[in-house]
């Protein structure tokens, strides 16, 4: 499971993007970036970011560590900013908290990750199908003059469709991957040695593993998908049709 913490104060939040995180600080004596549940975006994202980081971590890419953050009602009546008060009144419970790495900084290509660190993290994006780490916007800190991946909240988009469309594993699989404006482009090694390495770590049992770390109020119910289990091993099924079918999206890819 992931560590679970309670928010002891609301820091300041953090205007970037439309999801309005925010820094807080927690019963840990950490301080972290918090994704709320109760964003525009919904709790979908909150899988994604668990997921798709978390493959990140099984695959070597640095990744900040995760954590459940309990945020408590109570923590709302101090804040002034009315937006913010909005939103930790419509995320009490269990959200998100990424590890805040204080000094760090956006990526500006000044210090380029090796073309293997690069070509993972491409490989990564194909796989999980996360658009969002161009030039506009890289999602990629330097941190200890290290490349720090963040924010997947866009990946896996297939969980989007349930439940208007329900899960079909078959289209997500199969769906071609653009690579061609990723923010690594330039820096980018030998793909295919990133592929090799990759099919030989995410096996069903990791990427299960992975999977159960979403916590099972996060999950939502689709038809066909009654229950945590059932949402589980939507996603598991997903994942794993998509690696077994790289023939389909990898060489777009590249």
């Amino acid at each position: 499971m992931l560590p679970h913490i309670t928010a002891t104060r609301f820091v300041t939040p953090l205007r970037e993007g439309g999801s309005l995180p925010g820094l807080v600080e927690a019963s840990d004596d950490g301080t972290y970036v918090v994704k709320f549940r109760g964003a525009g975006q919904g709790l979908k994202v909150l899988v994604a970011e668990v997921v798709v980081g978390e493959l990140a971590r099984r695959l070597g890419i640095r990744i900040p560590q995760m954590a459940v953050i309990d945020m408590p009602a109570a923590i709302a009546r101090y804040e002034a900013d009315e937006e913010v008060q909005d939103l930790l009144n419509a995320s009490p419970g269990a959200n998100l908290a990424v590890d805040f790495l204080p000094g760090s900084f956006g990526y500006d290509g000044s210090r380029p990750p090796t073309g293997d660190e690069a070509a993972d993290i491409v490989w990564l994006d194909a796989f999980t199908a996360n658009v969002d780490r161009t030039w506009s916007n890289p999602n990629l800190l330097l941190w200890h003059r290290e490349v720090w991946v963040i924010d997947h909240g866009a990946a896996i988009w297939f969980h989007h469709s349930w439940p208007s469309r329900g899960p079909d594993a078959s289209r997500f699989a199969i769906q071609p991957f653009d690579a061609s404006e990723h923010v690594l482009g330039d820096v980018v090694g030998d793909l295919s040695a990133a592929h090799r390495r990759a099919a030989a770590v995410l096996t069903t049992d990791v990427i299960t593993a992975v999977v159960d770390l979403v916590p099972d109020e996060w999950l939502e119910p689709a038809p066909g998908l009654d229950g945590p289990s059932e949402v589980r091993a939507a996603y598991v099924e997903h994942l794993t049709r998509r690696l077994e079918s790289a023939d389909s999206w990898w060489e777009a890819a590249r």
